[in-house]
C-alpha cells in the first residue's frame, strides 16, 4: 500500500448509505472521532427502504431527529396507510395485511412507524451527523485495508482525481452493502436462501387517483396472472414505482429474472398490467434491476472490522426488515465503539456485537423469505419454511445473549413486547414517565438503574458506580411499567442486569459488561 498522505482516525466507517450514515450520525451523538468513507458523490437517489419501524424511529429520537424525520416522511407520503394485495390496483382487492401501519402495534413506543424512503431521510442523517463533528468523504472510494494487532491501515481514493491517502483506524465498520468488498476480502460466507430472483424496480409518473378512489394504500402487493410485485405511490398519486419480482406468459412460463434486457417499452406495459388500465399515460423515469435475496454473514465481522447493515444480512423487501435491522446494528455498534474508544470499556465489550446481533439478523432474513414465499410466490419451496412470527416481536423484540448481558439462560428467539417483561437482554418497555419522556429516553449514552424501591440508596449505589468507572449511571424510579425489582439498562436501551435485592454494589456487574476488572475496595 502506498499512499501520498497519511493520518489516524479512531472509527473508520466504509459505506455513506442509511447504514453508515445511522453510524456515523450515533457516533458523532456521542462524540466519538470518525470519518466516513462513500464512493458514491451523494446520497440515495432511488427511493428504497420505504418503511421504518418504531425500533427505529426511537434511535432516531435518541439523537434529536424524530421531528425532522417524521417531516421529511409526510412530505413524500401520506402516512398511515394500508398493507394490502389486490390483483391490480383497480382489479379486486385479495387480502389486508394491515389496514393500517401501526395496527397493531399503538401504545408499544413513544414513536409510529413511518413510511419514508432513503432519498428523503438520508440528507437528513448526513446533515445531523456534520452538526454533531462528523468528517464525512463522498465520492471516496476503499481501495484496500489491512488489519493489524492494534490498528487497520485502509487506503482510500478520491474518485474525482487527487492522491490517495492513508488512514489507520482502531475500529473499521463496514456498511458498503449487499456486494461488500470488505466482507469478500475477509473470506467471510454468506449463509441462507441465496437469490431466488432477478427483479426489476420500475419508477414512473402516472396519474393514478382515479384508480385509488379513496383509499390511503402504502404497500400494494400485485398478484395478477401476469406478474407478481408491489406499488408504492407518491403522496401526489401522480408518481410511484412497481418492483415486479417475476412475471408468467401466456403459455404459463415464469420469468423471474425479469431485470435482464427489459425495455421501457415492456416497463410500460407491466405498470399498466400492475394498475389494472391498459390505456393510462405512463412515462417511465428509471429502471433498477436488483437480486430478492435471502441470508446473513457467518460471522459479523473479524477482529478490528465489523459488518454492519446489507454487508452482514440480506432479505428481500417484504416486511420491511432489511433496513431496519441496519440501523439496529448500528445501534448496537456505536455505544460500544464509543466506551473502547474513550478507554472506559475494554475491547471485549466489542465482541458482543456478533451474539447479539447475528442470531436476530439470520432470524429476521428467514422473517422477510417467509413473508416473501406467503405474500408473492408460493411457487418457491416451503418445506422448511419458518412460521411467520408477530411483527411487533421482531421489530421490538430481540434477545440478546453475550458478556453484555448478564443472564445465561437460553434465549426465547423473541421477546412480545407487549408483556413488558423486563428480561435481561430486551429492549426496556416502553412506559411514559410524568415528565413527558417515555422509559426508553432514560438511558443513553450512560446506564440507567429502573427501581421500583429504593431510589435514594440505589442513587448512592449509582453515584459510586459512576465514579469509579467513568461511565454515566443514572436513577428512574418507575411504578406501573410491569418492573419488578430493579433493572440495570445498557446505553442501547437494552436491559443488561436484573435483580430482586435492595441495592448492592454495581461493581461486578458493570465490570462484566464493560470488560473491565472491577475495582478493589
Amino acid at each position: 500500500m502506498v499512499a501520498q498522505q497519511s493520518r489516524h482516525v479512531p472509527v473508520l466507517v466504509v459505506g455513506g448509505s442509511l447504514v453508515g450514515l445511522s453510524t456515523s450520525v450515533l457516533l458523532a451523538d456521542q462524540g466519538v472521532e470518525h470519518l466516513l468513507v462513500e464512493s458514491h458523490r451523494g446520497t440515495a437517489i432511488h427511493p428504497r427502504a420505504a418503511s421504518f419501524h418504531q425500533r427505529t424511529m426511537e434511535v432516531f429520537r435518541s439523537v434529536g431527529l424524530q421531528e425532522a424525520v417524521e417531516e421529511a416522511a409526510a412530505a413524500e407520503f401520506e402516512q398511515g396507510g394500508a398493507i394490502m394485495a389486490v390483483e391490480s390496483l383497480a382489479g379486486k382487492e385479495l387480502h389486508y395485511f394491515f389496514h393500517s401501519y401501526n395496527e397493531g402495534v399503538e401504545g408499544l413506543s413513544p414513536t409510529d412507524r413511518l413510511f419514508l424512503t432513503q432519498v428523503g431521510l438520508e440528507p437528513v442523517l448526513r446533515d445531523r451527523a456534520v452538526e454533531l463533528g462528523a468528517e464525512q468523504l463522498f465520492g471516496t472510494e476503499l481501495v484496500s485495508f489491512e488489519e493489524h494487532d492494534d490498528h487497520v491501515r485502509a487506503v482510500l481514493r478520491p474518485r474525482d482525481g487527487g492522491p490517495e491517502q492513508g488512514i489507520t483506524c482502531d475500529s473499521l465498520v463496514a456498511a458498503d452493502g449487499a456486494h461488500s468488498s470488505v466482507r469478500e476480502q475477509l473470506g467471510i460466507p454468506m449463509s441462507g436462501r441465496g437469490s431466488f430472483a432477478d427483479c426489476v424496480t420500475i419508477y414512473f409518473k402516472a396519474d393514478v387517483r382515479p384508480l385509488m378512489g379513496d383509499r390511503n394504500l402504502s404497500v400494494v402487493y400485485v398478484n395478477h396472472p401476469e406478474l407478481l410485485g408491489f406499488f408504492r405511490f407518491s403522496i401526489g398519486l401522480d408518481a410511484g414505482f412497481l418492483a415486479v419480482f417475476s412475471t408468467t406468459a401466456a403459455d404459463g412460463t415464469r420469468d423471474t429474472q425479469v431485470g435482464e434486457g427489459l425495455s421501457v417499452e415492456r416497463a410500460i406495459e407491466l405498470v399498466r398490467t400492475a394498475l389494472g388500465d391498459s390505456e393510462i399515460a405512463v412515462e417511465v423515469e428509471s429502471m433498477q434491476r436488483w437480486s430478492a435475496s435471502s441470508g446473513a454473514a457467518e460471522a459479523f465481522g473479524r477482529g478490528r472490522i465489523l459488518l454492519a447493515g446489507d454487508s452482514a444480512h440480506v432479505m428481500p423487501p417484504t416486511g420491511g426488515f432489511g433496513g431496519n435491522t441496519g440501523v439496529a446494528d448500528a445501534h448496537n455498534l456505536a455505544w460500544k465503539l464509543a466506551l473502547v474508544t474513550k478507554g472506559l470499556a475494554g475491547r471485549g465489550l466489542l465482541s458482543s456485537y456478533d451474539p447479539e446481533r447475528r442470531p436476530i439478523g439470520a432470524l429476521t432474513a428467514e422473517q422477510a423469505y417467509t413473508r416473501y414465499v406467503l405474500r408473492v410466490d408460493p411457487s418457491l419451496p416451503q418445506e422448511d419454511l419458518q412460521e411467520p412470527l408477530d411483527d411487533a416481536s421482531i421489530e421490538l423484540g430481540a434477545v440478546y445473549r453475550s458478556g453484555a448481558v448478564l443472564d445465561t439462560s437460553p434465549p426465547a428467539p423473541l421477546d412480545d413486547p407487549r408483556t413488558r417483561s423486563w428480561a435481561a437482554g430486551t429492549r426496556v418497555p416502553h412506559t411514559p414517565l410524568p415528565d413527558g419522556r417515555s422509559t426508553v429516553d432514560v438511558a443513553g449514552p450512560g446506564f440507567a438503574v429502573f427501581c421500583t424501591d429504593s431510589q435514594a440508596e440505589w442513587g448512592k449505589v449509582a453515584e459510586e458506580a459512576e465514579k469509579a468507572f467513568g461511565v454515566p449511571v443514572s436513577v428512574e424510579h418507575v411504578t406501573g411499567a410491569g418492573l419488578a425489582g430493579t433493572a440495570l439498562v445498557r446505553p442501547d436501551g437494552v436491559v443488561a442486569w436484573r435483580t430482586s435485592q435492595l441495592p448492592v454494589s454495581l461493581d461486578e456487574v458493570l465490570a462484566a459488561v464493560l470488560d473491565r476488572p472491577p475495582r478493589h475496595r
